[in-house]
C-alpha cells in the first residue's frame, strides 16, 4: 500500500514583509514560500540581511513595528494565523508554535526562578494544578540534560551557564508539546563544544515528541547536522530550497554555490585562498531589478533575462532554485 505524504503543518505562501517610513517603505521579504512537514527539521541560511529571523519573526507574530505583513498567507494545520487578533495568536504561539532565540537571557526573567517560569508556562497552556505543573517542570529539565533538576528548579538564570540556560529555554519551548518550533540562532551565543549538545538535544527531544522545527542559523555545520532540508535565503528571497545533501553537494543556484565554496576544506593545501563572493548583498532601497544575485553572479554576464525578469523558484534536480539558469531547454533567454 502505497504511503501518502503527510499534509504540511506549516505553509507559508507568497509572504511579504514590509517597514514603512518617511522616505517611503522597505520590502524585507518579498514572495517567501516553503512548507514545513510533521517532524520536519528546515534550516534556513543566508547572510546577514537576507530575511532568515524575520520570516521567523512573522510566523510566530512577533514583527518588530511598524513591521507588517503586507502580503501572502500563513497556515498552521491549514488554518490561516497570520491575520489573527493579538490575543488569539497569542495563545497559539504559547500552545502550538514555540520559540528559542539566540541569547536565552532575553527568554528568561532574571527575577523569577527557572521552576516559577516553566510552571507558568505549563499552567497557562495546559490543565494541571500547581503540584502536577512542577512535576512536570522538574520532567522538562531532567529531558533536557539539566543535572539535579529537583534542585535546580529552584534556582534564577543567572545561577545556570549559558549552555544550561538555552536547554532551560529549550524545556519553555517545549512546556505545551507544540507543533512547531521555531529556534533563530539557538546556538550562536554558545562554544562551539556546547552547539553540538545543545543542536543534538533539540534534535532528538523534537524528534521523540514528533515537532516540526524551523531552524534559522548561519552556520552550514549546523545545517548539515541537524536538518531534513534547507531553504537558502538571498535579499529576502528564497534562492533555493530542497534536501540538504543535495544543496550542499549539488548546488543549483550560482549563490549557493557561492556559499558552499566558502566553507574551508580541509582538503585543500595549506596556501590556497578561500573563496569568496564578490559585492555585498544589496540594501532594501536598492534591490536590483530581475534577480536580486545578478550583480554579483558570474553567470549573468551582459543584458539577459537575469537582469530583467526576477525568477520563480523552479525545478533543478532534487532542489529548487530561483535562476534562470534552470529553465527548461530551448527558453529565451
Amino acid at each position: 500500500m502505497t504511503r501518502l505524504p503527510a499534509a504540511p503543518l506549516l505553509q507559508v505562501e507568497d509572504l511579504v514583509v514590509e517597514f514603512p517610513g518617511r522616505r517611503g517603505t522597505l520590502r524585507a521579504l518579498d514572495g517567501v514560500s516553503f512548507e514545513l512537514a510533521p517532524g520536519e527539521i528546515l534550516g534556513m541560511v543566508g547572510e546577514s540581511g537576507a530575511g532568515k529571523s524575520l520570516t521567523g519573526a512573522a510566523v510566530i507574530g512577533l514583527l518588530e513595528p511598524p513591521g507588517r505583513i503586507a502580503g501572502g498567507r500563513i497556515l498552521l494545520r491549514g488554518e490561516r494565523i497570520d491575520d489573527l487578533p493579538p490575543e488569539r495568536l497569542r495563545r497559539i504561539r504559547g500552545k502550538r508554535i514555540g520559540a528559542i532565540f539566540q541569547d536565552p537571557l532575553t527568554s528568561l526573567n532574571p527575577l523569577y526562578t527557572v521552576g516559577r517560569q516553566l510552571v507558568e508556562t505549563l499552567r497557562t497552556h495546559l490543565p494541571l494544578n500547581a503540584v502536577q505543573a512542577r512535576e512536570r517542570a522538574i520532567e522538562l529539565l531532567r529531558d533536557t540534560g539539566i543535572p539535579a533538576p529537583e534542585q535546580r528548579i529552584d534556582h534564577h538564570p543567572h545561577q545556570f551557564s549559558g549552555g544550561m540556560r538555552q536547554r532551560v529555554v529549550i524545556a519553555l519551548a517545549l512546556a505545551a508539546e507544540p507543533e512547531l518550533i521555531v529556534a533563530d540562532e539557538p546556538t550562536t551565543a554558545l562554544d562551539v563544544s556546547i552547539q553540538a549538545q545543545i543542536i543534538g538535544l533539540l534534535r532528538t527531544v523534537c524528534r521523540q515528541r514528533g515537532a516540526a522545527v524551523l531552524l534559522i542559523t548561519h552556520d552550514m555545520g549546523v545545517i548539515a547536522e541537524t536538518c531534513d532540508r534547507v531553504a537558502v535565503m538571498y535579499a529576502g528571497r528564497i534562492a533555493e530550497i530542497g534536501p540538504v545533501a543535495s544543496v550542499i553537494h549539488r548546488p543549483a543556484h550560482p549563490y549557493t554555490a557561492g556559499l558552499m565554496a566558502c566553507i574551508p576544506d580541509m582538503g585543500r593545501p595549506p596556501l590556497e585562498r578561500l573563496n569568496q563572493i564578490d559585492g555585498a548583498m544589496p540594501r532594501l532601497n536598492a534591490i536590483p531589478t530581475g534577480c536580486a544575485y545578478h550583480p554579483r553572479c558570474p553567470q549573468a554576464a551582459g543584458d539577459t533575462r537575469c537582469t530583467r525578469e526576477r525568477p520563480p523558484l523552479m525545478p533543478a534536480g532534487e532542489t529548487r532554485a530561483a535562476c534562470w539558469l534552470q529553465a527548461q531547454a530551448g527558453e529565451p533567454r
